[in-house]
């Protein structure tokens, strides 16, 4: 499970390097790929510093209940697939995909780990992906491949797959699909986040890496350790450039990390935590903080007050999986290689952070009609107005196509409006609104148009402002629906996400207006992207 064990996939698929940058593709038996592991000089030294077990580590199945499922998909990443289904389970239930680390297996990441004690007692689906040692030679998944970390692609493709699959077969929840994993499993975690984020809601990645930290073995080494450091907004990149124009909603992420791990360095639970905020248009300092079970506990929130991700750094733990042997209410799993005993069940906490706990007995159904949209804005009638700081001499900027929409005071001393259009007409008919909030994404900046404790508020219109739905002069100082509705914080890079607000137009246009509170006394302004880049988000029953 020791990730630097982690090696190229070499049969099944296109011949690629190993580790030991040779160009002999293995297309023969396991043990000929055992044998090459054994030649291999920067393996042999990685596994005997580091102290790895072999492959051959897997811990008795539970075969009663452990079943293997084949035909599920085209496969491209030749992925094995097994699940765990609880006694009598109905449809409409959560499905929880967890993925075991380096010389593991699925029968070695099930009831050990726990998931298996709070399926039968929560109420949820399992599913068990399992790596073969014919892509991996010590069964690692392949998170530092190009080829298995894409969208629709390799390892990443099969194991949506083996989702659907499940999905299918057990009428699970499709808004309620979770992905959690060990090591190299948690490293793809995060590649099923990003890949999938219409297919997850949330994710756990214990020891894990950042969304493509490595493309290469050798790199894959340097993000374990000493791992790498990127700004947040370079992370957040990455995972947006996986399925380009997907706006929201992002998973929420719990990220678990021992601070004496020597295999994954904690370093990565700082860069994990930077590219999930960044992605969720926060910053990377703790919104909230306290200790559960002696263990360092934060939590970050979004804009509206969401917690989007949090951190567990477990004291004096190394590489491996929490857990707590007993039989208590909060105790679970089976101390062994890679599954600690520190007195914390993290397969229990992360459940909680999933609102797992309530599955065991279904609540009323939903009431009719309820749903919610994420909603692009409509770039055409997006824009910005300029005027005086008294308002006067109203004109429509022009810099939107090559820069954004702007908001605040530019280089000229004008103060600047941000109009943006979202057709609300898919909100059904006498639905009410529960939620609503806006997404927008940083393309530039000068100064700090948050400083001395100024404001950007969101103003809104059911309908148009002006005359016309194009952004025009009469926009400036046009009537809202509701004035200061909502609120975004302050963002250097990324996105942000505002407060809440309700008012909504479910016939057709909803128009948001940003401004700031008080006109700054020197440039400060930010330009927004439009289209995919600013989002309308409805929840409505």
């Amino acid at each position: 499970m020791r990730e630097s064990t982690w090696t190229k996939r070499t049969a099944k698929r296109t011949p690629k390097r190993t580790a030991q940058s040779t160009a002999r593709p293995d297309t023969t038996t396991r043990s000929t790929a055992r044998r090459l592991t054994t030649a291999g000089t920067l393996l042999a030294l990685l596994v005997a510093l580091l102290g790895v077990g072999g492959p051959g580590f897997v811990p008795e199945a539970r075969a009663a209940t452990l079943t293997e499922v084949t035909g599920f998909g085209t496969n491209p990443g030749d992925l094995r697939m097994f699940r765990y289904v609880p006694d009598g389970l109905p449809a409409g239930r959560p499905l929880v995909v967890a993925m075991h680390g380096c010389t593991q297996s699925a029968a070695a990441y099930d009831s050990e780990t726990g998931w298996t004690k709070w399926a039968d007692q929560w109420g949820f689906a399992l599913l068990l992906p399992q790596q073969q040692s014919g892509n991996n030679l010590n069964s690692c998944f392949n998170w530092f491949e190009s080829g298995d970390i894409a969208r629709d692609a390799g390892e990443a493709l099969s194991i949506k797959q083996m989702t659907d699959r499940m999905k299918t077969d057990q009428g699970s929840d499709p808004a309620r699909v979770y992905a959690t994993g060990l090591s190299a499993g948690a490293a793809m975690t995060n590649v099923m986040l990003a890949a999938y984020p219409d297919v997850f809601a949330a994710g756990a990645p214990v020891a894990g890496l950042p969304y493509a930290c490595a493309t290469s073995v050798i790199t894959a080494y340097s993000c374990m350790s000493p791992g790498t450091n990127l700004s947040p907004s370079a992370w957040a990149d990455k995972v947006r450039a996986v399925y380009p124009g997907y706006g929201g909603p992002w998973p929420a992420v719990s990220v678990w990390q021992g601070t004496t791990d020597t295999t994954v360095v904690p370093a990565n639970l700082t860069e994990t935590v930077e590219q999930w905020t960044a992605v969720h248009g926060t910053d990377a300092t703790p919104d909230a903080t306290d200790t559960v079970a002696s263990y360092p506990h934060a939590v970050y929130r979004d804009g509206a007050g969401r917690d989007v991700v949090e951190t567990y750094s477990l004291t004096g733990m190394a590489h491996g999986q929490p857990v707590d042997p007993g039989t208590g209410a909060e105790q679970c799993g089976t101390a062994g290689a890679y599954i600690l005993d520190v007195g914390l069940c993290a397969s229990y906490r992360i459940g909680l952070f999933w609102d797992l706990d309530g599955a065991g007995s279904p609540g009323p159904d939903p009431e009719p009609g309820s749903g919610s949209a994420v909603l692009p804005s409509l770039a055409a009638d997006d824009g910005y107005v300029k005027a005086s700081t008294t308002g006067a001499g109203q004109a429509v900027g022009t810099l939107e196509g090559s820069l954004g929409v702007a908001v605040g005071r530019g280089t000229d001393g004008l103060n600047n409006r941000a109009l943006f259009s979202f057709d609300t007409s898919s909100v059904p008919d006498g639905a009410r609104v529960t939620r609503a909030f806006v997404t927008v994404t940083r393309a530039s900046g000068a100064g700090d148009p948050w400083a001395a404790g100024n404001r950007l508020l969101v103003d809104i219109r059911t309908g148009c402002f002006g005359a016309t739905c194009a952004t025009a002069a009469d926009d400036w100082s046009a009537p809202a629906s509701t004035a200061g509705a909502a609120e975004i914080g302050a963002f250097t890079s990324g996105t942000k996400s505002s407060t809440a607000f309700t008012t909504v137009n479910p016939t057709g246009i909803t128009q948001t207006r940003l401004r700031l509170a008080s006109a700054p006394a020197a440039t400060a302004y930010v330009f927004l992207r439009s289209g995919a880049g600013a989002t309308l988000t409805v929840e409505w029953e």
